[in-house]
């Protein structure tokens, strides 16, 4: 059978990597083309038919000034699916452009699957209606989605497990002492505060000044950087101290072998909470108090972070927009470092989220619900 996988975001290239190779075992005769990136190549075995660095806008203003290299993304995608004629198209989250995907595909009779599914339970819930008109199966990773759908939307989604568990468990057991980790990034031994500021420049440039201002009231902590895939070390230098060092494209090791961290919104934050690395979320966006009450009318959820979400309560604070300051976000660290009190409160959150996640292989568990469609097709 074939498989289209679209995918548009680095996070999304590591969940995808992991069910291609699941779509190989339950499918031995799976046949795959993608938009995507570097981890989905070395599994597939060819290259991307556009790789997400190309299609990775966040925000408004951002999308308006690619429109369009946008356009001619989605018409070179919608010829490869035309030249490559898949049994199922697999999404992967990045719901702007995949539910457009979706709509062509499945004019012209293509099974379509949904493995991630975007956080419609958040804003823009307007979208299940594109959901329930063109995708066939839609495969959650967040064990409170599939009553949302099904609550409110009288659709059938089904929770597989999540994938970073079982990504996460893995990679600690390949991962390298703390000794070597300092000794490969030139570190010296001192406990370490990570600074994980995002994958995009406008993340990098709202979020990272505070971050660095924040552990710099803590000089028994030394800050480090996780450098992004895809952002040229040069970029961090407009908004760092000089001399702060910047770990690049290691971002799981740092937070692993970190004391804490302060992590920007996103994946991140749930692999730091299955790290057991305490943390503070930040997310700066332009940190106007209008546009935090804008987000409040906006969003349907009580919490941004997945951490909190999973776990239906606070376990992580959430320093956001304009309460993302470095006094307040300094305040919110010193809680959570080593012997205070926030510090075991998190760790406890963290096995209560866990257990909620349970222990379901998600791109298995996938993989054989997306086969089998392939297989109801033909």
């Amino acid at each position: 059978m074939k498989y289209f996988i679209s995918v548009g975001e680095p996070s999304g290239d590591l969940h995808a990597s992991e069910l291609i190779a699941a779509l190989r075992h339950a499918d031995t005769d799976a046949r795959i083309a993608f938009l995507g990136g570097d981890l989905m190549a070395a599994a597939a075995g060819c290259a991307p038919v556009i790789h997400y660095r190309e299609m990775a806008f966040m925000g408004f203003s951002e999308v308006l000034r690619h429109l369009p290299a946008i356009a001619a993304n989605m018409r070179r995608a919608r010829r490869a699916i035309d030249e490559f004629r898949p049994d199922v198209l697999v999404l992967v989250d990045y719901p702007s452009f995949n539910l457009k995907l979706a709509r062509y595909a499945k004019e012209r009779g293509i099974k379509v699957a949904y493995y991630i599914s975007p956080k419609v339970w958040a804003w823009k819930e307007w979208r299940v209606k594109q959901i329930r008109r063109y995708v066939d199966r839609m495969c959650c990773i967040l064990p409170f989605e599939t009553a949302f759908y099904r609550s409110r939307h009288d659709y059938e989604a089904v929770y597989v497990g999540n994938p970073s568990v079982k990504e996460v468990d893995e990679r600690i057991s390949r991962a390298s002492s703390r000794a070597d980790f300092l000794r490969r990034h030139n570190l010296p031994d001192r406990p370490v505060i990570a600074l994980v500021p995002g994958s995009r420049r406008s993340e990098i440039k709202n979020n990272l000044q505070v971050m660095e201002a924040a552990a710099a009231r803590y000089p028994d902590y030394q800050p480090v950087v996780a450098g992004a895939p895809g952002i040229d070390m040069s970029y961090y230098g407009y908004y760092l101290t000089p001399g702060t060092p910047i770990v690049d494209n290691d971002t799981f090791e740092l937070m692993l072998h970190a004391e804490v961290a302060l992590v920007t919104s996103g994946t991140a934050t749930l692999e730091c909470a299955l790290m057991a690395t305490p943390q503070v979320v930040c997310y700066r966006a332009n940190g106007v108090k209008f546009s935090y009450k804008i987000m409040e009318k906006l969003l349907k959820i009580p919490y941004v972070s997945l951490p909190n979400l999973i776990a239906g309560k606070r376990i992580v604070p959430e320093m956001l927009v304009h309460m993302c300051t470095p006094d307040l976000v300094a305040r919110e660290l010193g809680d959570i470092l080593p012997g205070r009190p926030g510090h075991d409160n998190q760790l406890e959150g963290y096995r209560e989220m866990r257990a909620a996640l349970g222990t379901g292989d998600a791109p298995a568990n996938a993989a054989e619900i997306i086969a089998s469609l392939a297989r109801i097709r033909k």
